[in-house]
């Protein structure tokens, strides 16, 4: 493009590079005549020629003689615009030939315009004027969307780096009220990643699990627990087991973090990433079989998001070690989610779940809490 804008001021003493192509030295002469005052120019004395000096000069519009020996200018035109690398040079034909049905066939193999033999000098400088314009035109076109493809591009990145930050800051403040949930937060997001890539095979999900909806989920399962920045911190870290009345209160976590992404998405457009986060924060606790909460759901009336961070969700709570709590054995974790098919689980999910447990346990080695807790995982592999 900068080339093309530095012609088209003047420098040099070209406003384009024309390439000549004719079998008849008369004709190259007249043509040059004509434009070498204007305009850089090349010639070729044939079709093949032709394709070489393209390929390598790559002039801005070929004036191309139709017939010609060894490859005719029909030929050489056709040969231009299967080749990726100049096939957007316009070509011009010169003959003096002015049948339609040799003009129509031009035209149908790419020409752009037609010049008729002998040649009048005004009409050759209007022609080559004009394709030239309309060339230097399209490219500045071309360009400008290239420009606004990058900023497009450039501004989207932007706001999927702002929307990870904002992820990452909301999943800190739980991670501020409980300092055993780091571990679980990394965990839990590459549990869920893993699973939805793997359900994303079986007939029932994969119309639902687009690759944006994985990544969607990947990015918001650590918002889950956020609603616990509302409970106090009396039950949220009481080292022993709830009462009823304080189960109550600790419930309430899906409902706050539910209330407090909902403001948050309002501002928003609708379709926006944190619904799968508000999802999420709200229904990972609901049961396959009604069971759960907050609001009692059952079986599909459950957003596919909250059944699959409750595998996640449950797994990792069952081996880790908590303040109320010992961790569990990975085989142990994987039978009582078994138990749970079709009662706190999604049976489908389950049967993916039991396929790719080796996976949840190299998630949660690779990210263990304290280096006890990786022996541990490594020692129930042996």
């Amino acid at each position: 493009m900068n080339e093309n804008r530095d012609r088209r001021n003047g420098t040099m003493n070209s406003g384009g590079k024309i390439l000549i192509v004719d079998d008849q030295a008369y004709n190259i002469k007249i043509l040059l005549t004509i434009l070498k005052t204007d305009y850089a120019t090349a010639v070729a004395g044939n079709g093949k020629d032709a394709l070489k000096t393209a390929a390598v000069w790559f002039p801005d519009l070929i004036l191309m003689d139709v017939m010609m020996p060894e490859m005719d200018g029909y030929e050489a035109c056709r040969k231009i615009k299967n080749n990726e690398a100049i096939r957007k040079i316009p070509i011009i034909f010169i003959t003096s030939r002015s049948d339609i049905e040799d003009e129509a066939k031009g035209f149908e193999l790419g020409a752009v315009d037609y010049i008729t033999k002998p040649f009048s000098e005004p009409v050759v400088r209007a022609r080559v004027k004009t394709h030239l314009a309309l060339k230097f035109a399209n490219e500045e076109l071309e360009n400008q969307n290239l420009i606004l493809e990058r900023k497009v591009r450039e501004r989207t990145q932007e706001l999927v780096k702002t929307q990870d930050v904002m992820i990452r800051s909301l999943a800190a403040l739980v991670e501020a009220r409980d300092s055993e949930t780091g571990g679980h937060i990394k965990r839990t997001q590459n549990y869920v990643k893993v699973l939805a890539e793997n359900l994303k095979k079986h007939p029932k999900f994969k119309p639902l699990l687009s690759d944006r909806y994985v990544e969607l989920l990947y990015k918001s399962a650590p918002l889950h627990d956020i609603g616990k920045v509302g409970v106090p911190d009396k039950i949220l870290l009481k080292p022993g087991k709830l009462t009823a009345d304080e189960f109550e209160l600790m419930k309430l976590h899906t409902v706050y973090g539910h209330d407090a992404i909902l403001k948050a998405e309002k501002d928003l457009c609708r379709d926006s990433f944190l619904r799968i986060a508000r999802e999420i924060a709200y229904t990972h606790q609901e049961k396959w079989d009604g069971a759960g909460y907050p609001r009692q759901l059952k079986g599909d009336e459950i957003p596919l998001s909250g059944r699959i961070m409750a595998v996640a969700d449950v797994y990792d709570a069952l081996i880790s070690k908590r303040i109320y709590k010992p961790p569990l054995s990975h085989q142990t974790a994987v039978e009582i989610i078994r138990e749970g098919k079709g009662k706190h689980f999604d049976p489908d999910i389950v049967d993916v779940f039991l396929e790719i447990s080796d996976r949840f346990r190299e998630i949660a080695h690779e990210f263990a809490d304290y280096d006890e807790e990786r022996e541990r995982l490594e020692s129930d592999e042996q």
